[in-house]
């Protein structure tokens, strides 16, 4: 008789501050596994008491991630999938929120027969049930605990995943603690004596951790380590320091060149495998090679105090411009700044733009003029779901439409040439609702989107709950633009591009999610390339 194979788990823990980069090595961890032959998987438990993260503000959060299957994640799953090229799932993602409503939906069901539901053990032992429903298949499973160790909300992963590893055993489980070395200016000295109390903090919740990862904003001195081993009890060989990097993507490399790997594969006894980065340091070096021309991109943006809420965007520009030998510089233009009478200026110094997605009427007149400009001025063009609509909105005004619109911006508009999709109408208010996740595209031949994707059918990631409105789809080719792709079934406008136009195309989907290092996403590509070329 067989048995079942036992997961080998990593857990990665935060301290000192949040933001540090516990996803970005939590992802690298899983990219230097991977390229070891090993089958990994990995998974986001986040403490906030959201069901997702489809309802959380992107100017605080970043962008809202969306998987294949629909679920709304934080941004840091768009890390896991780029680094190690995957297609994660609903079940990568674990908030408080989900895990509390299966508890007390199973205290409703009578499941737990009379006892007093607790959190240690009924939701400690619904977060581990999570994971290890996430982890089966897999030879490895990471797991990364968002917020710091000390928050409250967070006790009860920290219990679980301390329970879990208890239950496994040490040979199975690896436990990383990434800690931030601040740098005082007064006496021009890196501090420890934060990331020692985080490692404190940790240790007084029952882990003691095996690795350390100690982030920093510049390159610390190597008798950094003999100081963090000998108060937080690490070994020397399992802490490295990790300083800001010329991009992230040399982070799996750094972490593989100080021995992590080594260090993960003998704790799990994985093995002596050797890992295959070969593909990877192409990348890396071609991220960080500035010799090489620019090209500028305009992203006309609404959420200009968190870069991050367009994250996926940037990744997908630079994945696309990195393959073509080039850099891209981005230029920022706040949507809500925008004018008929001063477009031309913002937009003189950039080579093509792309208006991303977004929720409410805020900044949105200012990107219909954005597309507007784009549309008369030939100037490449990326619309991005809601840049899809305003693309729209932009081509009926120029016919002589002056009040189209959608209905998002103006309930009453007479020529609402976008509306409320009709499986949406009522569910305008509640989170999880919206068209989520992989939808497919029959790319409508002979257009330049066609010649884009090389391809009848393409399958893209959705977030939205406004479409094209059908009664006005017969008057597109009149007003410049024309329908480049459809849903299988003919009913919904999936893809847009402009008439007589070097480059000028627009997705009601977000194919930034469908982009990583490796392969850039086809419309992408064709934007830079266009550019290039021009």
């Amino acid at each position: 008789m067989s048995t079942k194979r036992q997961v080998k788990y990593v857990f990665v823990t935060g301290g000192v501050l949040s933001g540090i980069g516990k996803g970005i090595t939590a992802a690298s961890i899983g990219n230097i596994l991977k390229s070891r032959g090993f089958k990994v998987n990995i998974q986001k438990c986040d403490p906030y008491l959201n069901i997702d993260a489809g309802t959380l503000n992107p100017g605080e959060h970043g962008e809202c991630f969306v998987t294949y299957d629909g679920a709304e994640t934080d941004l840091d799953l768009g890390h896991y999938e780029r680094f190690m090229e995957v297609q994660l799932n609903q079940s990568s993602s674990l908030m408080s929120g989900k895990v509390l409503n299966k508890v007390i939906a199973d205290e409703r069901a009578g499941k737990y027969l009379g006892k007093t539901v607790q959190i240690i053990p009924h939701v400690t032992n619904a977060i581990q049930t999570g994971i290890r429903q996430s982890a089966e298949g897999f030879d490895v499973h990471i797991v990364e605990i968002g917020g710091t160790v000390g928050d409250y909300e967070s006790l009860s992963f920290i219990e679980a995943i301390r329970e879990l590893g208890l239950s496994v055993g040490t040979e199975n489980s690896v436990f990383v603690h990434v800690v931030y070395l601040p740098f005082l200016g007064a006496s021009r000295e890196l501090k420890t004596k934060p990331a020692q109390n985080a490692v404190r903090e940790l240790r007084s919740l029952g882990i003691m951790p095996d690795i350390l990862v100690a982030r920093s904003e510049s390159e610390a001195p190597d008798g950094i380590i003999k100081k963090l081993s000998m108060f937080s009890g690490v070994n020397r060989e399992s802490i490295v320091l990790l300083p800001n990097a010329e991009t992230i993507y040399e982070v799996p490399l750094t972490l593989e060149e100080r021995g992590i790997g080594r260090v993960i594969s003998n704790k799990l006894k994985l093995g002596n495998k050797k890992p295959n980065l070969k593909e990877w340091r192409k990348i890396v070096k071609r991220a960080k090679d500035k010799t090489v021309a620019h090209i500028k991109v305009g992203v006309i943006a609404k959420y200009l105090n968190n870069q991050d809420t367009y994250l996926s965007v940037f990744e997908a520009l630079s994945s696309a411009t990195w393959s073509q030998g080039y850099q891209v510089e981005i230029s920022w233009i706040e949507a809500e700044k925008i004018t008929d009478e001063n477009i031309g200026d913002m937009l003189s110094n950039v080579d093509g733009i792309v208006v991303p997605g977004g929720f409410g009427s805020r900044g949105v007149e200012g990107k219909i003029t954005a597309a507007k400009y784009a549309l008369e001025h030939k100037i490449p063009y990326i619309g991005l779901c809601l840049g899809l609509q305003v693309a729209v909105i932009a081509a009926a005004r120029m016919s002589g439409i002056s009040d189209a619109n959608s209905t998002e911006n103006d309930p009453t508009t007479l020529n609402p040439v976008v509306h409320t999709m009709e499986d949406q109408k009522g569910k305008e208010a509640t989170g999880g609702t919206m068209r989520l996740g992989n939808y497919e595209c029959i790319i409508q031949p002979k257009t330049q989107t066609a010649k884009v994707y090389k391809n009848k059918k393409v399958t893209e990631r959705h977030r939205h709950r406004y479409e094209c409105n059908n009664k006005y789809r017969d008057k597109y080719e009149q007003w410049g633009i024309r329908i480049a792709g459809l849903s299988p079934d003919g009913n919904l406008v999936e893809m847009i591009e402009a008439i007589d136009h070097p480059f000028f195309l627009a997705a009601q989907s977000h194919p930034e999610f469908n982009s990583s290092p490796n392969k850039p996403q086809p419309m992408f590509y064709g934007f830079v390339k266009t550019l290039i070329n021009r």
